[in-house]
C-alpha cells in the first residue's frame, strides 16, 4: 500500500474511534432507583400467570410484632417498573403441633391505593411468633392483579422472621373470649419527657380473618419495674384509625420503663405491658 494512502487509511480509523468514543460518552442516560435505599430485600417471586417479578421489601430485617412492608412490581420482560395494581399480602403462620400440621394467618393492612408510592406498595403485618426450626415457620402470599387483568396472580414466598428484642405483639383472650392481638408501634426510639404513643388492635374472626378493633377504652400506666416508680402526664390512647390507638407517653429519666395498658369494655378488663429502654 503506498504510503499516503497508509496516511489516510490510519487518519479514518482514528477519526472513527474517536467518533466512536465521543457517542460513549454524550448524554449518557443513568437509571438509579433510589425508592429502596434505605430499605432491605427480603425475597422475590415471578407471578408467572401476570408476566411479572414480584419483590419484598422492609424497613428492617423481619421480626415479631408490626413490620412494615413494600411490594415492588416489575414486567418480567422489559424491567420496567409496574406502578399501578391491587396488592394484597396474606403471610400465612405454618405450626407443627404433636404432629399435627396448622396453619393461622395474621392481621395486616394492605396497600391503601391501586397507585403505587415511587414504584412501592406499602403495607404492613403483625408477626406473632419467631420462626423456629420446622416448627414455626412463616411465608407471604402475595396477590395481585393489574389494570389489564381479570384475575388474581399469586406468588408465595418464605420468610425468616426474628424474635424482637423485647415483646413487640400480644395476644390476649377477652372475658367473651374474643382473641385479641395488641401489637407496639411507638416510640420506636424513646427518649426522657413526652413520646407519642401507638399500638395497633385487631381481634380474631377466624384463625385466617382479622378485624381492626375501635371498641375498647385503653387506660394506661408507666413505671419502672425494678422500684415500682410511676410518671405522670401520659395521655390515655385513643382510637384513629385502621386499629391504630393514639397517646401520649412520658419517660421521667433513662432505665427500663413498663407501659402498662388495661383494656375496658362493657366492664370487664383485659390488661398487658410492654418493656422498653429508654
Amino acid at each position: 500500500m503506498p504510503l499516503k494512502k497508509k496516511y489516510v487509511y490510519a487518519l479514518t480509523i482514528a477519526l472513527s474511534l474517536l467518533t466512536a468514543c465521543k457517542k460513549e460518552t454524550i448524554n449518557p442516560i443513568v437509571e438509579i432507583d433510589t425508592t429502596k435505599t434505605s430499605l432491605i430485600k427480603i425475597s422475590e417471586a415471578y407471578a408467572i400467570g401476570s408476566a411479572t417479578k414480584v419483590e419484598l421489601w422492609s424497613d428492617s430485617q423481619i421480626i415479631t410484632g408490626c413490620q412494615r412492608l413494600s411490594v415492588a412490581l416489575y414486567d418480567s420482560i422489559t424491567n420496567k417498573p409496574i406502578t399501578r395494581s391491587i396488592v394484597e399480602i396474606f403471610p400465612i403462620l405454618t405450626e407443627k403441633i404433636n404432629n399435627i400440621i396448622k396453619s393461622s394467618s395474621v392481621p395486616v393492612e394492605n396497600p391503601q391505593s391501586f397507585d403505587a408510592t415511587e414504584t412501592l406498595f406499602n403495607c404492613t403485618a403483625v408477626f406473632t411468633k419467631p420462626t423456629y426450626g420446622d416448627l414455626v415457620q412463616w411465608s407471604i402470599i402475595i396477590r395481585l392483579k393489574k389494570p389489564d387483568e381479570n384475575q388474581f396472580n399469586e406468588v408465595k414466598i418464605p420468610i425468616y422472621v426474628k424474635p424482637s428484642v423485647y415483646e413487640r405483639v400480644k395476644t390476649l383472650e377477652a372475658s367473651d373470649g374474643t382473641k385479641l392481638t395488641i401489637a407496639y408501634i411507638f416510640p420506636s426510639k424513646p427518649i426522657v419527657g413526652l413520646n407519642d404513643f401507638e399500638i395497633c388492635l385487631n381481634h380474631m374472626d377466624t384463625p385466617m380473618i382479622f378485624h381492626y378493633d375501635n371498641s375498647y377504652s385503653i387506660y394506661m400506666t408507666t413505671e419502672i419495674p425494678v422500684n415500682k416508680e410511676f410518671s405522670t402526664n401520659n395521655v390515655n390512647p385513643v382510637y384513629d384509625s385502621n386499629g391504630i390507638y393514639k397517646g401520649r407517653v412520658n419517660f421521667t429519666k433513662n432505665g427500663i420503663w413498663r407501659i402498662n395498658l388495661n383494656l375496658v369494655k362493657n366492664g370487664k378488663t383485659v390488661s398487658t405491658f410492654f418493656d422498653l429502654i429508654v
